[in-house]
């Protein structure tokens, strides 16, 4: 009698055999280096866009956003140069969708001043009539948490030091806070006064934002 006549030892025998063809196949690669590349020219996230990383994901934007253009010439056309693996070298979870309610978001940084962002992320509807996005102005008044900066940065192994993450965080501030902050107008309409001097959700989620795509584009430029 063979196995075929043996119903629990055929099923035994077919887990063994699909656990370790899954394991082959799936979770070995993923721990290969050839599948996590990597490039001097992507730049992990600082302590200020990851806090924003992770507001935009609280909010449910990669609901609506994808975050990868694929190599075909009308997505090209549309939103820039196709997406590259290494570009999510330190994208935990990565973020690439597959729903575009609202348009692909992977070479948004730069497109756009802060300013636009600002006044868009408070009221979608005045820079684009028939959007359906819905309003995000409460982020400006809620003050940003910062105090697992550190060790989200040190668990995600991103090579800053505490004292680097410190000053991203303080260097941010004082950026848009400035007199001279190229979107200080926009800002101010849309943050409380008591909380201009300091970090706001849509601070931060404005700088994730601004940060897609950017070291691709830079790329570019140079070559």
């Amino acid at each position: 009698m063979g196995v075929y006549s043996k119903p629990v030892v055929f099923a035994v025998l077919s887990a063994i055999v699909i656990l370790v063809g899954t394991v082959v196949t799936v979770f070995i690669p993923m721990l290969m280096p050839s599948t996590q590349p990597v490039s001097d020219y992507v730049k992990p996230y600082t302590a200020v866009e990851l806090e924003g990383r992770d507001i935009y994901i609280r909010e449910g934007c990669n609901n609506c956003h994808t975050q990868t253009v694929r190599p075909l010439r009308t997505e090209v056309l549309r939103y820039g140069e196709y997406s590259k693996p290494e570009e999510f070298a330190y994208d935990r979870p990565f973020l690439w969708g597959s729903r575009r309610t609202g348009p692909d978001l992977n070479r948004l940084g730069g497109k756009y001043l802060d300013s636009w962002h600002y006044k868009h992320m408070a009221d979608p509807q005045s820079m684009f009539g028939k959007s359906n996005m819905p309003p995000y102005g409460w982020l400006a008044e809620t003050p940003l948490d910062t105090r697992y900066s550190l060790k989200k940065i040190a668990i995600l192994k991103y090579g800053y030091t505490d004292g680097e993450v410190i000053a991203q965080i303080e260097e941010y501030r004082a950026k848009v806070s400035s007199p001279s902050y190229d979107s200080k107008e926009a800002r101010d309409e849309v943050t409380p006064e008591k909380l201009r001097n300091e970090l706001t959700e849509m601070d931060a989620i404005i700088a994730y934002m601004q940060k897609l795509g950017r070291d691709v584009k830079k790329l570019e430029a140079e070559k």
